[in-house]
């Protein structure tokens, strides 16, 4: 098989893990959950600029939910991705989508575990329908919706980028790039922040990596095997 000049090879299973900004754009264009994050952010965007109503409030609806969103990101990471099965009598409740994170932090450099699972995508329609049935005008649904959609498509870019071998050059993204590091090779306690951190701030998770044990269980969240 041959493959490109900016890619390379995982140290974890063959996989081919770009090196460029370009390679890592084709593999991320080339997956569904960017596809579909994209559709639904163009789809919103586009049906908002058809709406005349452009107020003040427009600006509420866009830093609300931009402050809101390093929280929402610590909040998912530690109590869904994190998730650990619970015991209910005689049977295991865990989640499908916690159980794919696990297997993303076994072997962080399998870059389709990289991605928001598919199967999450199957309520996606419900939150147009929520928010538009929510918001007190159509503009201001779509204006949620377009934001929205698309710190989530951001968020799955940032997500990709920490775990190519291309080394971000701007300021911000290096830092984000050395964050999510940390988080998977230092200690899986702290630092869930992806694609903001002053969530990690907040919850105190974001300490001197020199005053961090690193973890034994970084690459294995439950300090087991699997059943």
């Amino acid at each position: 098989m041959t493959h490109s000049a900016d890619e390379d090879r995982s140290e974890a299973g063959g996989e081919l893990i770009p090196s460029t900004l370009s390679g890592v754009a084709r593999y991320f264009f080339g997956h569904w959950s960017p596809r579909l994050l994209g559709l639904a952010w163009v789809g919103s965007a586009a049906a908002r600029l058809t709406r005349p109503e452009w107020n003040w409030i427009d600006g509420v609806i866009v830093l609300v939910v931009v402050a809101s969103w390093p929280t929402l990101e610590w909040l998912i990471h530690v109590f869904v991705l994190h998730f650990k099965p619970k015991k209910l009598a005689s049977r295991t409740l865990d989640l499908p989508v916690a159980k794919i994170h696990r297997l993303h932090h076994e072997d962080p450099w399998r870059l389709e575990l990289v991605f928001i699972p598919l199967h999450v995508f199957i309520g996606l329609p419900a939150l147009p329908v929520i928010a538009l049935w929510i918001a007190p005008t159509l503009a201001w649904g779509l204006t949620f919706l377009s934001i929205f959609f698309a710190l989530s498509l951001h968020y799955e870019w940032v997500h990709l980028l920490v775990h190519t071998r291309y080394k971000p050059r701007s300021w911000n993204y290096q830092r984000l790039w050395r964050n999510h590091r940390l988080h998977h090779f230092k200690n899986e306690a702290y630092w869930y922040g992806v694609t903001m951190l002053s969530g990690d701030r907040i919850m105190r998770t974001a300490p001197d990596k020199a005053k961090v044990a690193t973890s034994a269980t970084a690459r294995n969240l439950l300090g087991k095997d699997e059943e």
